[in-house]
């Protein structure tokens, strides 16, 4: 039986792995880290308590992260743990466009990506477009005003969360694969697009204001950088997505 560790394991994605590999049977004996999962209740950015939950682990599925930072020591310790272990595959997803937009997080997303590659285990690194989730947030930010702000100019392509585990779980079952191909969505969708899907579904009316920023980062996006229209591997849309969520109150 090979033992699997999802870090970030009761998140958006790392749950959604969880269940794919406990689906599997008896094949796998899976544990979950993150801060508050006893009984591998681990800060990855300080390490208390991770050698024991890495001890006789084959595989790490890397899929805690977070935007306020502390990723890279995070994987510092990840990696010197998983050294330690004895542990003979290190899986990370990461995000399509670190190395084109200069983005903090992208940039820190690409850090780790190089941390892995670098550590000496065998490794396979996924990058895949934003998931419907990150899209509906930000949409659901931005109804909260009279009018819908959305950058000018800059499109998107979400993937189906639960696609994206699927191809984890797959991959964590295999052998160390390096940077595998990416992961799109099905379809690329100017953000008025997706503004106007979110309001019908919504049931709810607002003006749409596009906003031309400034910045590196928003000529990246705007020039596409995140998007991978090659590898529009996804099957399910944002309108599917959002018919399959239940309606927030007005």
């Amino acid at each position: 039986m090979n033992t699997i560790l999802v870090t970030g394991g009761t998140g958006t994605l790392g749950r959604l792995v969880t269940e794919r590999l406990r689906a599997a049977g008896e094949a796998y004996e899976v544990r979950v880290l993150s801060r508050h999962s006893q009984p591998y209740a681990v800060d990855l950015r300080e390490g208390t308590g991770l050698a024991e939950a890495v001890a006789g682990v084959d595989t790490i599925v890397h899929c805690a992260s977070s935007p306020r930072g502390g990723d890279e020591q995070a994987a510092r310790h990840l990696i010197d743990a998983a050294r330690q272990a004895g542990a003979g595959h290190l899986v990370y997803i990461s995000i399509v466009g670190v190395d084109r937009v200069p983005l903090g997080y992208y940039r820190t997303k690409l850090a780790v990506e190089k941390l892995i590659e670098e550590s000496g285990l065998g490794w396979t690194v996924l990058r895949t477009t934003q998931f419907h989730d990150f899209v509906l947030r930000f949409l659901r930010s931005s109804v909260k005003l009279p009018v819908m702000l959305l950058p000018s100019g800059v499109s998107d392509q979400p993937i189906e969360v639960g696609e994206v585990a699927d191809r984890l779980a797959e991959l964590a079952a295999g052998e160390p694969s390096g940077r595998v191909p990416d992961m799109g969505g099905p379809e690329i969708r100017a953000l008025p697009e997706l503004a106007r899907a979110y309001l019908r579904a919504e049931g709810r009316r607002r003006p749409l204001l596009n906003v031309p920023l400034a910045g590196a980062a928003y000529r990246g996006f705007r020039e596409g950088g995140h998007l991978t229209p090659e590898r529009a591997v996804g099957e399910v849309t944002f309108e599917q997505f959002l018919a399959r969520r239940p309606r927030s109150r007005a």
